[in-house]
């Protein structure tokens, strides 16, 4: 008997390829049928009323914990960015503001992976010329880069105003070794409608110097200085706490630096990054 006798031929599988396609397709039309229904039953047609970082984190999360299989989980992210973002932007059209003064490539690679080709992109010179265009849009998006140095200034000190632009993600939210679009980024929106993912909190704090007691302060209770910048008096430093840190631990953790009387100002907060190792 021949062992090979009902196995599938080369135009068997190439038939399932194309039924699957097919179902993938309509699949994504029902799914633009649904989001035109949500459009009429909530009118977030209008510009910024649709971005939902917190569900998207939600979404990113469950996606690389299901993920097997022989296709990478670089195209599997980039699809579903893709889907996410286009459908965000036909609810409530917006557009991308880069700050490429570190490089054109590396932020037009983190754009085009998180947000795709349908939503405008809009390269600015700097990082306080993104948070000044996204403060006079009605919607609009900016990414900053995290690894630009204290060359950069203090850019953060734009978003201590209560209704000025705030961080509502950091990027990638998927951690891994060689990610396609690995430059770490914030992005920057005006307030939004409905509360974000807020599992790690960003603060400006005003400081006289910075000491080694103040960083294992910070890393005590869980936190970070992502950036710091001199300035005329003293130095002003970006810091991440965990959400649960109370106030009053991040000031005693921030003491030794000279921490001003002002205290530290809240300027965003975005989700808890997801590692993966596989």
């Amino acid at each position: 008997m021949d062992a090979n006798a009902g196995a599938p031929t080369l135009a068997d599988l190439r038939r399932e390829i194309d039924r699957i396609d097919e179902g993938m397709h309509r699949l994504l039309m029902e799914r633009g049928d649904i989001i035109d229904r949500l459009i009429a039953t909530k009118g977030t047609a209008r510009s910024g009323a649709a971005f939902r970082p917190d569900r998207e984190a939600s979404m990113m999360r469950a996606l690389a914990e299901r993920h097997a299989g022989l296709l990478p989980l670089d195209t599997a992210e980039g699809i579903w960015r893709v889907i996410i973002a286009t459908f965000t932007y036909v609810q409530a059209p917006f557009s991308v503001h880069t700050d490429v003064s570190g490089g054109d490539a590396p932020m037009r690679d983190s754009a085009r992976f998180h947000f795709g080709f349908t939503v405008p992109y809009r390269p600015q010179p700097d990082a306080r010329a993104v948070i000044d265009a996204v403060a006079a849009s009605r919607g609009d998006l900016g990414l900053v880069r995290l690894d630009q140095g204290a060359t950069a200034g203090a850019w953060w000190r734009r978003l201590e105003a209560p209704d000025g632009p705030k961080v509502i993600a950091r990027l990638p939210f998927i951690e891994r070794p060689g990610h396609p679009a690995g430059t770490p980024v914030l992005v920057v929106s005006r307030p939004l409608e409905t509360p974000g993912a807020r599992e790690v909190l960003l603060y400006s704090a005003r400081l006289e110097r910075w000491t080694r007691s103040a960083a294992e302060g910070l890393d005590a209770i869980g936190g970070e200085a992502i950036g710091s910048a001199g300035e005329a008096q003293g130095l002003t430093a970006l810091v991440a706490v965990p959400a649960a840190t109370e106030r009053a631990a991040l000031e005693a953790a921030l003491a030794p630096a000279g921490l001003a009387r002002s205290g530290p100002v809240e300027v965003g907060a975005h989700a808890a990054r997801f590692r993966f190792a596989g």
